[in-house]
């Protein structure tokens, strides 16, 4: 019998080694290498370009096309009947792609794609496939959520040859797989989870996708730091990479796209997750902004840009006398690290010094704000609970602050002051660069180019 062939490869980058060493050249990640089984090739098979051979394979030609002449007609769609799914994945579902969901457990990724299933099922044939459940549990929980069940086709199979004989047969316009973690092949010698058997049960399952003009939803788990599991090739395979968020102890759930070949990156969809399922919440301001009747410093509403939509959101600061002698710089939804360098701008261009302060900032709802535009509500924030002076709760703000002390504009100035004039607000305090020059009805626009000029504004 012939030796069974073997490589390492890196579960952070798919960089793959003849033999095993403790950091990989290409990410630079330490004791990320594993060591995985190759399969023999199949009798019969043809060589691939890949195998150091031509790329004419098999005496098979292959035509070029002219960019010009490449057919631009819109890609049809279809409904995942939850409008914030849609949002996310760029106005739909479309045929012959594989989008990857994420999200801890317990956050309902499996909650959501049943009813997606359950509610597609009444109108285009749809195949639900569980490795990690019973089919009774399935339909136990159907049940529970009062989802309708006639219809939807269901396999508990982690095989993916199964799998993909059923597929043949039944032919489904649309595969839910959950979860990519426990299926497996037979020729990949390896245990299920593995970097090898994830990698190749979603390359065959992606390919079998593109083929067959199937939508392709696969279930993937995720790690401590909230990445996904599994082999980072996995990612580039995929058309569309989706971040399910939510702790248990809220009922609101986040899901936001890390990438998308046929929509916008980073677009926010809000879920509520109810007693009979995931509810999508169409007006996220309106749940973000339930502040208390009684003013409070620290407070403050600032307007965040997801997507292709701006949100309002409220950021709340509290300071505290430390008594440590490195004094605590606590973040929730916020980037800890620009927190600290916000606090020496404050403290170089705004003369208020916060170095004998513990600074604890929390953005409400659980919402994580990756971009600039909360960098002047941050600081007004922590300025209102330094003094102990609460701020008008008619007030909204977003702007930039370099380190010079500079407010910089931010893009979709002019849609950001018109949410949030929808949403009651009659100030604002913007950079001058997003000043519009017609302000909407009853707003009362402040452009601001120095972080000095906004804290006497205020």
């Amino acid at each position: 019998m012939a030796k069974a062939k073997s490589a390492f490869v890196c579960a952070e980058c798919g960089a793959e080694y003849r033999k095993w060493q403790g950091q990989c050249t290409s990410c630079r990640e330490w004791n990320t290498l594993s060591e995985v089984r190759l399969a023999p090739p199949r009798p019969g098979a043809a060589p691939s370009a890949s195998g150091g051979r031509s790329g004419y394979a098999g005496g098979v030609s292959r035509d070029v096309t002219d960019l010009s002449a490449v057919d631009l007609t819109e890609v049809p769609r279809l409904s995942s009947t939850f409008g914030e799914f849609d949002r996310v994945l760029g106005g739909g579902l479309v045929p012959g792609s594989a989008v990857l969901l994420g999200g801890h457990p317990g956050a309902g990724k499996s909650t959501l794609l049943l009813q997606t299933a359950c509610k597609l099922a009444q109108e285009r044939p749809s195949l639900y496939v569980t490795g990690e459940e019973s089919l009774s549990q399935v339909a136990m929980r159907a049940h529970r959520l009062q989802l309708p069940t006639q219809g939807l086709k269901m396999l508990a199979e982690t095989s993916v040859e199964t799998i993909l004989g059923v597929a043949e047969r039944e032919r489904p316009e649309v595969l839910i797989i959950d979860s990519i973690q426990t299926m497996h092949l037979e020729d990949i010698a390896s245990a299920p989870g593995g970097v090898a058997q994830v990698r190749e049960s979603a390359a065959a399952l992606t390919r079998f996708a593109k083929q067959s003009n199937t939508v392709l939803l696969l279930v993937g788990h995720v790690t401590k730091d909230g990445s996904l599991a599994g082999p980072k090739v996995l990612e580039h395979m995929i058309d569309a990479s989706l971040l399910l968020e939510g702790g248990a102890d809220s009922r609101f759930r986040t899901l936001r796209g890390q990438k998308n070949r046929f929509g916008a990156v980073n677009e926010l969809g809000v879920f509520a997750m109810l007693e009979h399922g995931m509810k999508e919440v169409k007006n996220p301001s309106a749940i973000f902004l339930s502040r208390s009747e009684e003013q409070a410093s620290g407070s403050l509403v600032m307007v965040v840009w997801e997507g292709t939509r701006p949100i309002l959101v409220e950021v709340q600061a509290l300071l505290d006398d430390s008594p440590l002698g490195n004094p605590r710089r606590i973040a929730v939804g916020l980037d800890g690290n620009r927190l600290s360098m916000l606090l020496a701008v404050l403290h170089k261009h705004g003369g208020l010094f916060t170095g004998d302060q513990d600074v604890f900032l929390n953005v409400v709802g659980g919402v994580k704000v990756l971009e600039t535009s909360a960098d002047l509500a941050v600081l007004l924030a922590v300025v209102s609970s330094l003094q102990n002076r609460s701020l008008p709760r008619e007030l909204v703000v977003f702007g930039e602050v370099g380190l010079s002390g500079e407010i910089r504009p931010v893009p979709s100035g002019q849609e950001r002051i018109v949410e949030a004039a929808k949403h009651g607000f009659t100030r604002a305090i913007v950079p001058r660069g997003n000043a519009p020059k017609t302000s909407p009805a009853g707003m009362e626009v402040v452009a601001v180019d120095k972080l000095a000029d906004a804290l006497e504004a205020l």
